[in-house]
């Protein structure tokens, strides 16, 4: 059954290809979801998927687009799941 997180990265993720980057790697992780920047500088990623690939793709935005500089990744699971047609940039 798939599981669903809500994750927010902060530091310098805006700007640098964070959200293509991830995109890529969820994609390749077969993940389905969104990922989006905040206005607070911040960026946003709903993921679905398989629970330990959602924990790969979790690890791996701590370390992010090879410019970016994390401080911060926190996690919310979501009991709900969504519809999602493959892992899509929000604009």
């Amino acid at each position: 059954m798939d599981k669903r997180i809500h994750l927010i990265v902060k530091g310098r993720v805006q700007g640098v290809f964070f959200r293509d980057y991830t995109k890529k790697k969820a994609a390749s992780l077969g993940l389905k979801g969104t990922v989006r920047n905040r206005n607070d500088g911040s960026v946003e990623v709903y993921a679905q998927g398989d629970e330990t690939l959602l924990k790969e793709l979790e690890t791996w935005c701590w370390q992010g687009s090879p410019m970016s500089s994390v401080s911060a990744v926190e996690k919310r699971e979501l009991s709900e799941t969504q519809s999602y047609s493959g892992f899509q940039v929000l604009y």
